[in-house]
């Protein structure tokens, strides 16, 4: 577990690294492949382009890059941390992604139950998984597990299906204006522009932005506006709200 530079959490865990998504903006892919380099001989197993490493792999946190890898020696890392903390679970990877066996996410699950100290966020672009698993009574609706989905283009998907649980948006990067008109089941909405040096970077308008809080604050929806939005909305703009901070 690393200390991180996300502003809406405090720490980043990846027992699981690397997604099929392919997405142009995705910063973890170039970490991946900054930080990482190729050891394909030290992989307990490998299959179907899948990977599974048990014990560390001393200075190459990503010896796969960004093929789906399972570090279960990561596992026990929450256990480690006595003080409460809200820890991105997966922030280097789609935990969810229709290619991540379920065994992952139950161990992954199972982990985060042994350190309830802590609140544990996740983000996918395929929320129909959340769906299924809910179904099959393999997601936990614990208080301190939040579950949300990336939103970047004009449609949404919604949580209807299991509007109990605690579920979020994160509409980052922001690249077109929201359809958003409709917040039921949502309890949080983080935004953030896109970053880094991207030909085609998309820089959005600030009445993109203002539409979002709108709609939110209608059924008094907490927005966390990340860094990103300051050269946009100014700081005196800024809105940096947690669901979990005006509870009873």
């Amino acid at each position: 577990m690393n200390k991180t530079k996300i502003e809406w959490c405090d720490s980043t865990w990846n027992p699981v690294t690397g997604c099929l998504h392919d997405c142009e903006y995705c910063y973890a892919r170039k970490m991946a492949v900054r930080f990482g380099r190729e050891d394909l001989d030290r992989s307990e197993e490998s299959q179907n382009g899948l990977h599974c490493i048990y014990n560390r792999v001393e200075r190459n946190p990503y010896p796969y890059l960004f093929e789906p890898t399972f570090h279960a020696y990561r596992l026990d890392e929450p256990q480690k941390w006595k003080n409460p903390r809200t820890i991105f679970v997966c922030s280097m990877a789609d935990l969810f992604g229709e290619w991540v066996p379920d065994e992952w996410i139950e161990q992954v699950f199972a982990a985060c139950e042994k350190a309830p100290q802590h609140k544990y966020l996740f983000l996918t672009k395929n929320p129909q998984r959340y769906i299924e698993l809910a179904d099959n009574g393999k997601l936990p609706n614990n208080e301190n597990m939040w579950y949300g989905t990336s939103v970047t283009n004009f449609n949404v998907s919604y949580f209807h299906s299991f509007s109990t649980y605690n579920t979020f948006l994160s509409v980052e990067p922001l690249l077109t204006p929201l359809n958003l008109t409709i917040f039921e089941d949502i309890k949080w909405i983080i935004i953030g522009a896109e970053t880094g040096n991207r030909k085609d970077k998309v820089i959005p308008q600030k009445n993109w932005i203002a539409d979002i809080c709108e709609a939110a604050d209608i059924t008094r929806i907490p927005i966390f506006m990340k860094d990103s939005l300051i050269p946009i909305v100014g700081e005196e703009n800024m809105r940096r709200e947690f669901p979990w901070q005006n509870k009873v």
